[in-house]
């Protein structure tokens, strides 16, 4: 059994070197003899003398292997050596548990909303004066604080690539807030997905709580068919209704904020937040950039920027919300990915298709919306434009960027498709739109 004295004098090899990979590094060289490796050419000048080659790593043994959240084990350079070693392989988090074995730690996993669940509930435990640290797949790599103490409280964003090689983490308390098909090029199967995701919570003790929606019938269907130590706390949407009326920030009357926000109230609970600091906290917090982030708004129309949604299931939530919407649409779609609203809830949708994968989008959306095609984003919005200034029906109307899709055709990550949105937006005259000119 591995304990906080595993990772000194030992032999290791990071493989992988983005933020997750460095932070690993910078973590266990001190004590440890680490070398590290990655398939794509390495620029960092500070890691250059570190970095050996594929035939140095397939001729030598090491302690173990950190695995990078971004690397398929099935598809890169060093498969077959990697499976032939594959009870070595571990991940940053493994290490991060192993050394912080007394620290509470709140887990945070699901298809859709964890950047927000977690950040809310850093939110309100940084507002309690409490030494919290928002990390993960949002905020700092695990590896990557310094200063931490006994007391210090771990928010952890995890996605279901950092859990996947996991092979010991556990959390004291942890979230699976939905489950949709996502990363299937990565996972292959949505069942092993699921799996993924429930490994999280199959990791805990009796000590442990875990929040699940057993109204989604596929967190029901899974967690029926596994055995768990930990304390299943059901969190029922309907219940937080209730305290609808004391939230007064627009962010969250979408339905997947309320599932959010159900999620917040159970695990706050647990973890012993005040209610009343929580609802203020709710109510003075800023949507995540990118996140439905609200940046334009008039008295006949609103701009959303959502380019985070890169899926059907993350645009549909924020949709359903909406009275009449121009929704913007388009990039790389998720494999297995489907549209489950009807045409009779979409008749107020107008939906702009953009992008190299026209195609895939006018075939899953062509006979439930009406849907129109171009080249690229400026051209949406050049047209949006027009049809704005052609609408006769002066109800108030969302101009809903949400791609459903990632961003990779054209964009470095779904940060830079909403920064480049955003700049489209501003080069519009919108106060003559807004008046009709």
């Amino acid at each position: 059994m591995l304990d906080t004295k595993s990772f000194s004098k030992k032999k290791i090899l990071i493989y992988g070197l983005g933020k997750s990979g460095i932070s690993s590094y910078l973590f266990l060289k001190k004590k440890n003899q680490v070398f590290l490796y990655d398939d794509k050419k390495v620029e960092n000048k500070k890691i250059k003398n570190h970095i050996i080659k594929k035939k140095e790593i397939l001729k030598s043994s090491y302690d173990y292997i950190v695995i990078s959240p971004g690397i398929d084990i099935n598809e890169c350079s060093i498969k077959t050596y990697l499976k032939k070693n594959i009870k070595k392989i571990i991940t940053d988090l493994d290490v991060f548990y192993f050394c912080y074995l007394k620290n509470k730690k709140i887990s945070i996993t699901g298809t859709n909303g964890k950047s927000t669940t977690a950040k809310v509930l850093f939110d309100a435990l940084k507002y309690q004066k409490k030494d919290v640290r928002l990390i993960g797949n949002i905020g700092n790599p695990v590896l990557s604080e310094k200063k931490v103490k006994k007391h210090t409280i771990f928010v952890i964003e995890i996605s279901s690539y950092q859990i996947e090689y996991s092979k010991y983490f556990k959390s004291n308390f942890a979230a699976i807030l939905n489950i949709s098909p996502d990363h299937l090029e990565r996972h292959k199967t949505f069942d092993k997905y699921v799996k993924t995701k429930f490994k999280l919570i199959r990791n805990q003790t009796d000590k442990d709580y875990a929040f699940l929606d057993l109204n989604n019938k596929i967190i029901k269907k899974e967690y029926k068919q596994t055995s768990f130590k930990t304390n299943i706390i059901n969190v029922n949407s309907h219940s937080t209704k209730k305290f609808i009326k004391y939230i007064k920030n627009p962010y969250f009357i979408s339905e997947g904020n309320i599932q959010n926000l159900s999620f917040i109230f159970a695990l706050s609970r647990k973890i012993g937040l005040n209610k009343k600091i929580l609802f203020k906290v709710i109510n003075n917090f800023k949507n995540l950039k990118y996140r439905q982030e609200l940046v334009y708004k008039s008295k006949n129309f609103s701009i959303i920027n959502d380019s985070k949604s890169t899926s059907f299931a993350s645009s549909i939530n924020i949709l359903k919300s909406l009275k009449k919407v121009y929704w913007i649409v388009g990039g790389i779609p998720k494999k297995g990915d489907h549209f489950t609203l009807s045409k009779k809830k979409c008749l107020n949708i107008k939906t702009y298709i953009f992008g190299k994968h026209k195609s895939f989008f006018i075939n899953k959306l062509k006979d439930i919306t009406n849907c129109e095609i171009f080249t690229n984003l400026e051209n949406v919005l050049i047209k949006i434009i027009k049809d704005l200034r052609l609408d006769k029906n002066r109800d108030h109307i969302t101009i809903l960027f949400s791609p459903a899709a990632a961003s990779f055709d054209n964009y470095k990550n779904f940060e830079d498709r909403g920064e480049k949105f955003d700049k489209l937006v501003e080069r519009i005259n919108l106060k003559n739109v807004s008046n009709g000119k």
